[in-house]
Formats: C-alpha cells, structure tokens, sequence
C-alpha cells in the first residue's frame, strides 16, 4: 500500500515537473512576465549569452516568433486543392524551429550530441550558436536583430536577396521590434532576476 501511494506520488511529480517546464507562459510578450514563470529559462538564456555573446533579448525575440514558446511547434502543412492536408514545407520543430540538418550540424559543431529541439536549454544555445556563426560568417552584429533574425530565417546563402522579399523584411521587423521590447523590460526587472538564485521554477 505504501508503495503504491509513492508511486502515485512520484507520477504526480513527474507530471508537474513536465507541465511546468513545456508549458507556454502566459505572456509571451513579456520577457519579465515569461522568466517569472519559468526563471530556469533565464539561466538558459544568460547562459548562451555569456557562451556565444548573443543578448539574451534577442533569443526570446526569435523563439517568440519562430514557435511563441510551443516545444512542439511544426510548420503547418500544405494543402491540395486548398482542402486536403499535404506534408509540411520543411522539418522546422521545437522552440527555434531549427531543421533537421542545420540541427545537426549544431550538434557536430558543439559536441552537444543529446540535444533535441524541444528542450528549451538547447534551444538558446542553438540560436547562440546560429547567430554567433551569422556575425564570423555576413558580418552581422549580434546586437543587430533586423538583420540577424533575416539570416536566421533565410540561412546564410539566401540572405543576400532578402531585399527581394517584403514577407522576411516585415517579419524582421517585428523581431526588432520585439527584441527592443524584450530588452526595455529586462533593464527594469533585471535586479530581481539577478538575486533569484536557487529558484529552480
């Protein structure tokens, strides 16, 4: 009886300690509102900002609007006829929205050989990573989030016609935006961040 109520007790943790580290915070426009649900992700991201130099606002403004925080977010898929679903245009997944070969190439490149695209710590270590690589290879500010989220979009040998194409040039712009947003309000809730220590959630 004991250890039938342990067991119960233990599916029950493990059950709020998934729900509690996938789930969408409740603001997503909010970088103070989204680490003060989830403060692990703040240590995630000042991690790969301390790591690779990419602002910690600039990582949230691309999950935010590559996936808006879904870890099992997916491109929806093409339709026949405009009725019949068809397969999806590419094999984006997860937080970044990262492909499946450029992921791959991540992972070769950084030794990270049991990283998925739905863990969020692996996430921003990506993009990281990613815009690290966009400033040695266009050389493109990490700071420079207009451009950055448009090599990150289009990769970095499509970036050169992007003034080609309005849809990324907006979409960029929305980043920017974001990313200013993102960073305005972590100047104002960055002392409590900081002091936040040994909260795991």
């Amino acid at each position: 009886m004991i250890n039938f109520f342990l067991k119960k007790n233990l599916l029950i943790l493990i059950i709020f300690l998934v729900s509690a580290c996938s789930s969408i915070p409740s603001n997503t426009s909010n970088s103070c509102s989204i680490f003060s649900e989830r403060y692990l992700w703040y240590k995630h991201t000042k991690n790969s900002e301390k790591k690779w130099g990419t602002p910690i606002y600039l990582q949230l403004a691309i999950i935010k609007m590559e996936s808006d925080f879904d870890w099992l977010a997916k491109p929806p898929r093409k339709k026949l006829f405009k009725v019949i679903p068809y397969k999806r245009p590419s094999s984006s997944f997860g937080y970044s929205q990262a492909v499946k070969g450029t992921w791959e190439q991540y992972k070769k490149e950084t030794g990270n050989k049991l990283a998925t695209r739905t863990r969020f710590k692996d996430s921003v270590d990506f993009i990281g990573w990613y815009t690290n690589k966009t400033e040695k290879i266009l050389k493109i500010s990490k700071k420079n989030a207009f451009h950055q989220y448009i090599a990150y979009h289009e990769g970095w040998g499509n970036y050169k016609h992007y003034k080609q194409n309005q849809k990324i040039i907006s979409l960029a712009k929305k980043v920017e935006n974001q990313s200013n947003k993102y960073k305005s309000q972590l100047e104002e809730c960055k002392k409590s961040l900081t002091t936040r220590k040994y909260i795991i959630f």
